[in-house]
């Protein structure tokens, strides 16, 4: 379960140093500068919650699939965005000067991001189970 959790950690990571480059991209960044922030790591390592899920939905069409996901992700950034500005008093990922957000915590703009994003975590778990992690 341990190693399970630093998988999504690291993929999570990667999704979204990726996501927020390709960002700077839109932006005429040629630098193509793309970054995180620590506390996402152990958000992303819960996307190991997602598994019972996955193995429950399995054969659901896809669109339901990615809905569950998405809604489920929205909580989970919405629920740790709120924690984390209750103990160190900001949310390193405000979104509140943006449109489409619920109390800056998280973006319902971002939903297509997050439907995507929840169908790769369900590959990479069925690639995760193959291998025997």
């Amino acid at each position: 379960m341990i190693t399970r959790f630093l998988i999504y950690g690291f993929s999570g990571w990667c999704i979204e140093i990726f996501w927020t480059g390709l960002g700077s991209l839109l932006r005429g960044d040629i630098k193509l500068r793309g970054w995180t922030y620590l506390w996402m790591f152990p958000i992303y390592g819960l996307a190991i919650s997602l598994e019972p899920v996955h193995n429950y939905i399995r054969d659901w069409p896809i669109i339901l699939r990615g809905g569950i996901y998405t809604l489920i992700i929205f909580i989970i950034e919405y629920i740790t965005g709120w924690a984390i500005k209750e103990t160190t008093g900001l949310c390193p990922w405000d979104y509140s000067n943006t449109p489409f957000s619920l109390n800056g915590f998280i973006r319902l703009d971002y939903t297509p991001a997050w439907f995507i994003t929840g169908l790769l975590f369900e590959q990479l778990h069925d690639s995760i189970t193959n291998i025997n992690i």
